[in-house]
């Protein structure tokens, strides 16, 4: 279980990221070789500190808000389904964690002008070879500063702040209506908002307001549910049924919230109990309305369907220690990945749930807890995956060990960087420079896109070696 960020204070912009097989450490002496840095294994000398690699990246960029922020959310928006062309523009919405309960904010955004190097998107059938996709030629006049990535100027931040009693402990944007929010508050309160005058101002407006300045709004929930005896942190709105909410909360109660004709909400008050410890996430299923997960501090999984009663319908006992975050695989839907205390994260096969044994994969390279787990909303096989440990790694699972083709990377690599023997062949990308990483989100509408926050911030990534597919359409 691992959610507060302790001591918070002002926010200050850190930006020293490395990628798998690429990032280095490197001191005053030019005759250091470069290698690659392990966290946890290698320990930084006097006069050393890692840099950032910017060829590991199409677009790389930090900003923060004033307080850290344990959760946030992408908020879908009208800008196109499948982005691809520089500069971007994201909506998100924020919760903070501040000094002071009665100083909190819920924080929407717009983060615009995000500027990167050009990746086309690879099509489902091939149409030929395309060999400039290789081409390293616009690396050499990247300039990776404080203000941005790439030469066409800084990101623009916009933002609108709205009271928020107490620290946010999580935050989500209902897919179907992204103006409607709902905040877990760590007094114990679930809210529902509708902020769509803030994203309406917001996507008009072209003029960069003070991060620090501007004023706190105060505003009336729609709903404010004080049905929970405990403060939560699980939550998740309904991919399938526009307005249906799950939240969990830390006395091991799920209350299931069904939206009514007027706009408002009916939140049962019998909960759903099965787990032995306090919830901490939740997920519904992709296919079937009536199905979600959850996980608990008791180590378990648990799918239950809500026509069914209150009582699960299949648990299991996932790990040995607490079950941080879950994540429902919305390409292959008899996937989940699960993360944990102890570092390790898994994934099932649904499908062989019953049986006993059905854990596909399991990984054990992170040494500190997992602090948020996601599917890409584009690859079926690709995880993203964030940990105390301050790395946020890619995986893609289809990959497997060629001991031959490493063998031949490792010629050609090893007068350049020492590489470490033990990585798995899943591994695609490691992310470095964030402190305290919270969470993490892919967008669903920029193929390739991550937001993260940490403690010290957030940063938005385009890693180099991830590549999406395009849908296939007929001609």
């Amino acid at each position: 279980m691992v959610r507060s960020i302790k001591n918070p204070k002002k926010a200050k912009r850190k930006n020293k990221e490395s990628k798998k097989g690429e990032g280095s450490s490197s001191s005053s002496i030019p005759s250091v070789p470069a290698k690659v840095w392990q966290p946890g294994v290698d320990k930084l000398e006097e006069g050393e500190e890692l840099q950032c690699d910017p060829s590991a990246y199409n677009s790389l960029h930090a900003f923060h808000l004033g307080w850290p922020c344990l959760s946030f959310d992408i908020v879908r928006d009208s800008l196109g389904l499948v982005r691809t062309e520089f500069p971007h523009t994201v909506f998100c919405v924020a919760g903070t964690q501040a000094e002071k309960a009665s100083w909190n904010s819920i924080i929407l955004f717009k983060l615009s002008n995000i500027s990167g190097k050009r990746r086309e998107l690879l099509p489902t059938q091939s149409a030929g070879n395309d060999s400039d996709m290789d081409s390293d030629s616009s690396d050499s006049d990247e300039d990776d500063d404080e203000e941005g990535y790439g030469g066409s100027g800084p990101p623009v931040l916009q933002l609108r702040k709205v009271a928020h009693e107490g620290c946010v402990n999580r935050i989500r944007a209902m897919q179907q209506k992204p103006h409607i929010c709902a905040s877990w508050g760590d007094t114990g309160h679930v809210q529902v908002w509708d902020f769509s005058s803030h994203l309406n101002a917001l996507a008009e407006s072209e003029t960069e307001v003070s991060r620090g300045d501007s004023a706190i709004l105060n505003q009336t929930p729609l709903v404010k549910f004080s049905g929970h005896k405990d403060e939560g942190y699980a939550m998740d709105w309904s991919p399938l049924v526009p307005g249906r909410l799950l939240t969990g909360d830390c006395k091991n109660c799920i209350h299931l919230w069904e939206p009514t004709s007027d706009g408002a909400w009916n939140v049962d008050t019998n909960p759903f109990v099965g787990h032995a410890a306090s919830v901490e996430d939740l997920q519904w299923s992709p296919t079937e309305p009536h199905v979600f997960a959850s996980c608990s501090v008791d180590g378990s999984i648990a799918i239950w369907d809500t026509r069914l009663g209150k009582s699960p319908a299949a648990s299991v006992k996932a790990h040995q220690a607490d079950v941080n975050v879950i994540s429902w695989n919305r390409l292959a839907s008899c996937m989940l990945a699960s993360g944990t205390d102890d570092g390790t994260f898994s994934i099932r096969d649904l499908r062989l749930l019953k049986e006993g044994d059905s854990v596909v994969a399991h990984f054990e390279y992170h040494k500190h807890p997992i602090t948020s787990i996601e599917w890409s909303p584009h690859e079926p096989s690709t995880l993203a995956v964030s940990s105390s440990d301050n790395q946020l790694t890619l995986w893609d699972l289809s990959l497997e060990r060629d001991e031959e083709e490493e063998a031949e990377f490792r010629a050609k690599t090893r007068e350049k960087v020492n590489a470490p023997e033990d990585i798995p062949p899943q591994l695609l990308f490691v992310h470095q420079g964030q402190k305290d990483l919270k969470e993490l989100h892919w967008h669903a509408q920029i193929p390739g896109m991550l937001i993260s926050t940490a403690a010290d911030g957030f940063n938005v990534l385009m890693p180099s070696n991830i590549e999406t597919t395009l849908p296939s359409t007929d001609a």
